[in-house]
């Protein structure tokens, strides 16, 4: 007999509980499987695979394309999901195999069957060999589900499901006890998390100082290449948390946690800090510094080179110069920077609090960079979120980020402001890119470096999937934080993963539930899916969370519109409009809700009125789910290649 080895597609295919259904029902187990046959038969041979065994309930089928078994399998399962429905599953995986007549062999056709066995009725499984066959079909949606040991198979396997709307997708509940599900969360040797430090100081008000401490030791650790450090977002989410090492070891991928406390009394401070091993609770060291207030910069200087030294990790002369850098001269500019610092990470209200703080600090030192870098922070979110017009205050960002970049130009924080200054006002690509790419190569572990690339790169250099990936590597930096998983969900939303959109969302709002962005997000996704009563539910939580803010406000007008509620989408209109008169709405979401109630030309004044405001959110014109609808209109183009967009 003739043997041959070569590359195929591998699709298993059976239908779930066929010998109960013959013993409860054979006439309808019988119909179920003629339409099951009838169906594959006619899908294989459509997409040029070939039937290798058909019998009972189950078949093998071989594809000399994985893209060829994907769409087979697709029109198959989607047909068994119509009435009467068959409760069939596959499994595709993509190998090397020894064909032998109509016999196939190998290592590759266990991984299949053992995946086909893995899914649930509805769904189709695809091992990650397959997946990155097809991963930039646009059209074929996935989600992983983690990476898994198969009996009898020697490697772990990645398992993706596709996602598209109409196929099944399991939940973990549903793997259980189906095979062992392998973290792949890497643990590295060199990797520490900082917890904010304790406030001990009988004043609460000095919380700020006790975190700002904290996190000037976190970000001198985070310019050392040899070591991984966890976002200081994700740390800060077990403050005030009695909680097991172990788990926030498990939970940022961490080997060894800081913690300590403050307490600070007029002029005097007393500093702990131990260095712990989570693994086993260990204090690999620790030490209590009794010192005046004005020696806080060389404590926390001391405090980075012993993690260090007791990390053996070799410092090169760049990485010891940035921890040992004086950052000011003024113990006051240094207070009010902390607190800056402080409310700016409330967002909302604290936004304006802290810009006021940031600005107390450099007018106490004018040569004090991150506190010009706080202030260019503040203005641009303030720009974005639309609480001030991009004129008013893009320009001072603008100035603030570099001015702080001419006192220091190793500062991560102001090239990340600049380049998203670039982005969502100048419109300047080239420049953006340059300077986003420069705030990474400085501190590859800034996590709001990858965060804003990863949309310049979905919204302006239509690259969803580099996009997706810069969005993944700020998660793993801040697994804990919801504006990670937002602006994933975005860069997914650009490549029309809609499903994984949605879960990603759905992480974001799991990690904090009064973000209205993630629910604004999940709401986008769901009309992707054209899932549009769902969305006004989701939207109207975005609406509510967000005391009416005109983002999700035009979403959910165009939401209203999609499903015929043509009534409710013209209140929300009517008030933005009406709101437009008296406070800065962008003329975008105005442009959103007119177009989406069929009001062509007001929505064109708007859309001229969001370009001429220079509204950061028209640098998605293209990108954005919400603009499907208008790609084709001649208007909407025009606008585009004003944009300049790079080709």
């Amino acid at each position: 007999m003739s043997q041959s080895r070569q590359l195929t597609a591998i699709m298993f295919a059976d239908i779930v509980g066929y010998t109960a259904m013959m013993q409860e029902d054979e006439s309808l187990a019988l119909n179920l499987r003629n339409k099951f046959k009838k169906k594959l038969e006619q899908e294989v041979a459509a997409h040029h695979g070939n039937i290798l065994e058909l019998k009972g309930d189950g078949s093998l089928s071989i594809f000399t394309s994985t893209i060829e078994g994907v769409n087979a399998a697709l029109a198959l399962q989607l047909n068994m999901q119509t009435i009467p429905v068959v409760p069939v599953r596959i499994g595709i995986h993509t190998g090397d195999v020894i064909i032998e007549e109509n016999n196939i062999y190998g290592d590759s056709v266990n991984i299949a069957s053992r995946l086909e066995s893995f899914a649930i009725p509805g769904s189709i499984f695809i091992s990650g060999k397959g997946y990155d066959d097809i991963k930039n079909q646009h059209y074929i949606q996935t989600i992983s589900l983690g990476n898994f040991a198969l009996k009898n198979v020697k490697e772990q396997v990645e398992i993706f499901a596709i996602s598209n709307p109409g196929i099944k997708v399991p939940s973990d509940k549903n793997l259980e006890g189906k095979g062992e599900k392998i973290t792949n969360k890497k643990v590295l040797q060199k990797s520490i998390a900082v917890l904010p430090f304790v406030n001990m100081s009988n004043d609460p008000e000095q919380e700020y100082f006790s975190d700002g401490i904290a996190e000037e030791i976190l970000n001198s650790l985070a310019h050392i290449k040899d070591l991984k450090v966890a976002g200081r977002t994700s740390s800060y989410q077990f403050k005030g948390k009695n909680i097991d090492l172990r788990e926030v070891g498990d939970k940022l991928g961490v080997s060894t946690v800081l913690e300590g406390s403050v307490r600070k009394q007029g002029n005097h401070l007393r500093i702990t800090a131990q260095l712990i091993n989570v693994e086993d609770g260990f204090h690999i060291w620790s030490e209590k510094y009794d010192r005046e207030l004005d020696d806080v910069f060389v404590i926390q200087d001391e405090i980075a080179i012993t993690i260090t030294e007791k990390l053996k990790i070799t410092l090169l002369d760049t990485e010891k110069a940035i921890i040992q850098k004086l950052i000011t001269f003024h113990q006051e500019a240094y207070d009010y920077y902390l607190k800056g610092r402080f409310f700016w990470k409330k967002r909302g209200p604290g936004l304006k609090k802290g810009l006021q703080y940031f600005q107390l600090a450099v007018e106490t030192d004018p040569l004090f960079a991150l506190a010009h870098a706080g202030i260019a922070d503040s203005y641009s979110l303030l720009a974005f979120y639309s609480v001030m017009a991009p004129h008013d205050a893009m320009p001072r960002a603008k100035k603030a980020a570099l001015t702080a970049i001419s006192i220091d130009e190793s500062l991560v924080e102001a090239w990340t402001s600049l380049a998203f200054i670039s982005l969502m006002y100048d419109w300047n690509w080239a420049d953006a890119k340059k300077q986003f790419q420069k705030a990474i190569s400085i501190n590859p572990n800034y996590a709001a470096a990858h965060n804003w690339y990863s949309t310049f790169l979905t919204w302006i250099e239509n690259k969803p999937e580099e996009g997706i990936h810069e969005s993944k590597i700020a998660t793993e930096l801040e697994p804990l934080v919801a504006i990670s998983y937002s602006l994933l969900a975005n860069s997914l939303l650009g490549a029309e993963k809609y499903i994984e959109a949605m879960k990603a969302s759905r992480t974001a709002i799991e990690l904090e539930a009064d973000s209205f962005l993630s629910y604004w997000f999940l709401g986008v996704s769901l009309i992707g899916l054209e899932r549009y009563t769902e969305a006004i539910e989701v939207l109207k939580t975005s609406v509510h969370i967000s005391a009416r803010h005109a983002w999700p406000l035009a979403e959910l007008c165009n939401a209203y519109s999609l499903a015929g509620e043509n009534a409710e989408a013209q209140k929300l209109l009517d008030e933005l409009i009406s709101r437009s008169k008296t406070e800065f709405i962008s003329g975008m979401f105005l442009f959103i809700a007119a177009y989406s109630l069929k009001h062509y030309d007001l929505a064109f004044e708007f859309l001229e009125k969001s370009f001429e405001q220079r509204d950061g959110t028209l640098a998605g014109c293209r990108a954005w789910p919400g603009f499907a609808q208008m790609k084709n209109d001649t208007r909407f183009l025009t606008m585009i290649k004003r944009m300049n967009f790079p080709e």
